[in-house]
């Protein structure tokens, strides 16, 4: 999900700037109401778990560059889950931003966009999860239909995004829509895929409900809302 270099650039990537700072605003304010229900401990320990993972998912499982944009497994539905929406959103910039700092500078003028790009999603999924999931369901019991709705919310979201920056930053061109078909179409697979890791990650913490305690871990994880 990855906006290459170069699609969005001049005065152009002001905007992406300005998308930032409104979902860095909405997302300190999650946290804020994170650390009032869970305790500023909380917010740490899954922050710093979800950020190592997020470091995982982008420079460890595999990516390919595909059309306009590269194609990872994020699962981000998958840490919130399992830490909650404010913790996978720090995870998520932190994890991000490590990335450029330390392996990938070239991708850093980008940030705001890649920032928003999934961190739109990901605060559309947990209004969904919100929606969808009945208020007495554990995540650990989710089934594969509503891991799928999740998902699906997740990753349009981000195709939504990187389309949008790139139609915004090369225009309605014969080439940039080629590039956005294909790149949404190569996701449709991570749609079918990240709903099975999602089930397997809920199965595998079944194993860990005595710990369920833990200050890092999504509430409902393990306890009906």
């Amino acid at each position: 999900m990855h906006i290459e270099p170069g699609v969005v650039d001049g005065a152009k990537i002001v905007l992406s700037y300005a998308t930032a700072a409104g979902t860095g605003a909405y997302a300190l304010n999650a946290a804020w109401k994170h650390i009032k229900e869970r305790g500023a401990g909380s917010l740490m320990l899954g922050s710093a778990a979800t950020t190592a993972l997020v470091l995982v998912f982008f420079q460890v499982f595999p990516h390919y560059p595909v059309g306009v944009s590269e194609v990872h497994l994020i699962l981000g539905s998958t840490l919130f889950l399992l830490f909650g929406a404010a913790p996978a959103a720090v995870g998520l910039a932190l994890g991000l931003l490590v990335q450029g700092m330390a392996f990938a500078p070239f991708d850093l003028p980008q940030y705001g966009m890649n920032i928003t790009t999934l961190l739109v999603p990901l605060f559309a999924l947990q209004y969904v999860a919100n929606r969808t999931i009945a208020p007495r369901t554990r995540y650990v019991d989710l089934k594969y239909r509503q891991a799928l709705t999740l998902s699906a919310t997740y990753q349009a979201g981000i195709v939504s995004w990187v389309t949008f920056w790139a139609l915004y930053g090369e225009g309605f061109t014969a080439e940039a829509v080629s590039s956005v078909a294909l790149f949404g179409a190569a996701y449709l697979l991570v749609i079918v895929v990240e709903p099975l890791a999602d089930l397997g990650v809920l199965a595998a913490a079944k194993s860990l409900e005595r710990f369920k305690s833990g200050a890092w871990w999504e509430p409902r994880l393990f306890n009906p809302a």
